[in-house]
């Protein structure tokens, strides 16, 4: 199985064309669309929810992952192999926080290049034709390289390794206006206050714990903390937009 993560949204061409090269690349394979509105040219933002979709994956999934504002700059094409999933993309740091959880991780820096490279859009030339070629098998076509060289930039630490374990910020708001942190709700103690836009949030385990109208927190299926709004927008409520910071007091992390 081949999943896409991207930026792109979908208007417009770009994801039928990735679909279409992995259908002739890897025909067979089933190609989801795992999401595509993830935070537009923002890596680091991206890299926090994508590791927390990431837990799920079952060993052999294909992650090709396109968050890529430095498409066609000097940032190195990238493979990562973490406790048997693979992910092809953009080396920004875009699978920092994956990589950083993985019992297992290997990396390589992509070598292989098509016959056709556009500047701007190695997610149909470049990631999707290597992702193909993981999904059937094919050994990865690159270098194999420890992460302290992932970066291509002589002397610099790799892209995210100075971004924290989690993010006390909003990473994305869906389309019912909830609020997705980079914080891992097993980090947080359940009796933890949340200070966002200024109002005081409370837990609850479940929109019907909650008061119409009243906001609060909770666990989200995919194990990060997320504020809602019982039967409402908590983005408009509190007038949260995605990169606002979210403060945990008392009795705070575990």
């Amino acid at each position: 199985m081949i999943l896409l993560f991207t930026d792109f949204g979908l208007a417009g061409p770009y994801v039928g064309q990735m679909r279409a090269v992995l259908a002739g690349a890897a025909p067979g394979i089933a190609t989801i669309d795992l999401m595509h509105d993830a935070p537009a040219h923002d890596p680091r933002r991206a890299a926090y929810l994508l590791a927390a979709l990431a837990h799920g994956f079952e060993p052999g999934t294909v992650c090709v992952g396109v968050v890529d504002p430095g498409v066609g700059s000097a940032r190195p094409p990238l493979i990562l192999e973490a406790d048997g999933r693979w992910f092809v993309g953009p080396g920004n740091g875009l699978f920092e926080l994956v990589r950083r959880r993985a019992r297992r991780a290997r990396h390589w820096r992509i070598t292989w290049r098509p016959a056709r490279l556009s500047a701007t859009f190695h997610g149909r030339d470049l990631f999707a034709p290597v992702a193909a070629m993981i999904a059937r098998g094919d050994p990865p076509p690159g270098d194999a390289i420890e992460m302290a060289a992932a970066d291509s930039h002589r002397g610099a630490e790799p892209p995210g390794a100075g971004w924290p374990d989690d993010l006390p910020e909003i990473v994305y708001i869906d389309g019912f206006g909830n609020l997705m942190t980079g914080l891992r709700a097993d980090s947080v103690h359940p009796a933890a206050v949340l200070v966002a836009g200024g109002v005081e949030i409370r837990a609850a385990r479940t929109f019907a714990e909650s008061a119409t109208g009243a906001p609060f927190w909770y666990g989200n299926s995919c194990g990060l903390v997320e504020i809602a709004v019982n039967q409402g927008s908590a983005a408009h409520r509190l007038g949260l937009a995605a990169g606002d910071p979210v403060a945990v007091n008392p009795p705070g992390p575990r």
